[in-house]
Parts: C-alpha cells; sequence; structure tokens
C-alpha cells in the first residue's frame, strides 16, 4: 500500500475514515504475521507504511473532532482546556489589559490632586 494523502483524508467523512482505519488495521495485521511466518524484508517497509497511515488517519480523525468541538464552543465564555491556546505558563498567569488598567481609587485621587510635574527645559 502507498503512502496515503492527507488531503485525501481530508475530504473524507468520519465513517469513512473509521472504515480506512479499520482496513488499514487489518492490512497491518496480515503483514505482521506474513513477517512472523518469514517472508522477505521487504514487508518490513510495508509494515512501517502501514503503521504511518493509521497515524495519518487518526491524525485526521483527531484534527475533525477537535474542530467540531471548537465550532460548538465559539463565542462561549468557558473553552476546554485542551482548546485553549498554550502559550507560557507565564504568560497565561500574567494580568490581562484590563487588570493591568485598573487603579485603586487611592491612586486615583493622587493622580487627580497631584499631578504629572512639568519641568521648563532652557534651551
Amino acid at each position: 500500500m502507498a503512502k496515503v494523502k492527507i488531503t485525501e483524508l481530508r475530504d473524507k467523512s468520519q465513517a469513512e475514515l473509521t472504515q480506512t482505519l479499520d482496513q488499514y488495521k487489518r492490512e497491518l495485521l496480515d503483514l505482521k504475521v506474513q513477517q512472523v511466518a518469514g517472508a522477505a524484508a521487504a514487508k518490513s517497509s510495508k509494515i512501517r507504511d502501514m503503521r504511518k497511515n493509521i497515524a495519518r488517519v487518526l491524525t485526521v480523525i483527531t484534527q475533525q473532532n477537535r474542530d467540531t468541538v471548537r465550532a460548538k464552543y465559539a463565542g462561549k465564555k468557558h473553552i476546554p482546556k485542551d482548546l485553549r491556546a498554550k502559550k507560557t505558563r507565564a504568560m497565561r498567569r500574567a494580568l490581562t489589559k484590563y487588570e493591568l488598567s485598573r487603579k485603586t481609587e487611592r491612586q486615583q485621587k493622587k493622580d487627580i490632586h497631584f499631578g504629572r510635574r512639568q519641568y521648563a527645559i532652557k534651551a
């Protein structure tokens, strides 16, 4: 079996993908049986290709599932953690722009009564 193209897999529905996955798994099982029986060494490269094809199908299935869940939570306030932006731990814990712009009542009064000092510079 030749290498399967991801673009071809993306066009398929979820049911078709599961059928191709089952087919690839059966073919992999047959290849492994032949390898144990002592077939040619060329089978090992076919086994590798089959494993990679299975991985490609599983990747497309996962991507489609994540896209449907992402569409479901679009515009909602809370999003599942695995769909949130990863960033870094420090960036996730940093204050938001709104939180940074907030001032205490005391600081607001200080700003009003004691404005920024202006100095005249001699030219």
